[in-house]
């Protein structure tokens, strides 16, 4: 690890006021929980000449709930998020997701709004700065080869956010505030297949909240019911090597709705394709079968960490079919 550089620290107390020092720093990152920003700066990835500190921004704090929609700040911390009565009423997998984010001491001050614009990951990005100028960096960072796929001119580093996958099962939007004013996309725009410019944010926009409107049943009229789990080396801290959020509506002993979300298995968190497939099916274990197939199929690992990537494809598969078993 380096030391770290010196740089300027702003705490402003508004969402426009956080702009305007932004706009007057480019050089500058938004700053709430810091749990990868500040390891990315102790390791020379990212040297900023400033820190525009979002926490005391009262509505980025707050989780709000009317009668069709929760609002989530996005520095709303990852255990506030676990822990919302309302959050895990709605939208279970959201608050498993965040309950799932490395350890607890990471979860007090790690954000909702970070979580959400994770930087992307690879086994030979995220080292110390002697350690990648040893091996001539790489694409994403000062090279001109990456190391996963040397023949190729694409960045394969992998998104491993626990929150958006889950956030995408319910359509959230979030809404971004910037230099030209505010703005709300869905949350899916937020993100591009791109390992080294994996978010759509303008230059100095910050994410100021997540909108989700609440949909308890299916239009069958039947409960939707969500979960997410993931797979990692080390229980306690890891980033997921795959991780899938599933939200599933069952009437008569039959599939009426089914969505699945996957992330760690590439450039960015994505809704699974082909799920309406299913709709009819009983889940006997023929269908659940072929839901993983479908997954697996979908799952486009990498080699962005020390596990194989045909290992973390399977593991998606089997995480798709656990979930799904366990709601039916």
């Amino acid at each position: 690890m380096e030391f770290m550089p010196q740089m300027q620290m702003h705490q402003p107390t508004s969402v426009e006021d956080a702009v305007s020092l932004h706009g007057a720093a480019p050089d500058g990152r938004y700053l709430a929980g810091g749990s990868d920003l500040l390891v990315n700066i102790r390791r020379g990835i990212e040297q900023p000449d400033s820190l525009v500190y979002v926490n005391n921004i009262p509505e980025m704090r707050a989780i709000t709930e009317t009668s069709d929609q929760i609002t989530i700040g996005g520095a709303v911390t990852l255990r506030e998020l676990s822990g919302n009565s309302a959050v895990a009423e709605h939208f279970a997998a959201v608050a498993q997701a965040a309950g799932e984010v490395a350890g607890p001491s990471h979860r007090e001050y790690g954000t909702v709004g970070g979580n959400l614009c994770l930087d992307t990951r690879c086994v030979f990005y995220n080292q110390s700065e002697w350690w990648r100028a040893a091996n001539n960096y790489c694409l994403k960072y000062r090279g001109e080869i990456c190391h996963v796929a040397p023949g190729g001119k694409k960045c394969f580093a992998a998104f491993s956010g626990d929150v958006a996958p889950a956030l995408l099962l319910f359509d959230a939007e979030v809404e971004i505030a910037g230099p030209d004013g505010r703005r709300r996309m869905p949350l899916a725009d937020l993100y591009r297949n791109d390992g080294m410019d994996h978010l759509t944010l303008r230059p100095g926009e910050l994410l100021v909240a997540i909108h989700v409107a609440k949909l308890t049943t299916s239009i069958s009229s039947a409960p939707i019911a969500s979960a997410y789990a993931k797979s990692r080396i080390r229980g306690s801290i890891d980033f997921p090597l795959a991780g899938v959020a599933v939200a599933m509506a069952v009437a008569g002993g039959k599939i009426t709705d089914l969505r699945i979300a996957l992330t760690g298995v590439s450039p960015l968190p994505f809704l699974a394709k082909g799920m309406d497939d299913f709709i009819g099916r009983e889940g006997d274990e023929t269908c659940l079968e072929e839901i993983r197939d479908k997954i697996r199929t979908q799952a486009k690992a990498m080699k962005t960490t020390t596990t194989p990537p045909h290992y973390r494809r399977r593991v998606a598969g089997a995480l798709a079919q656990k979930l799904a078993a366990s709601i039916f």
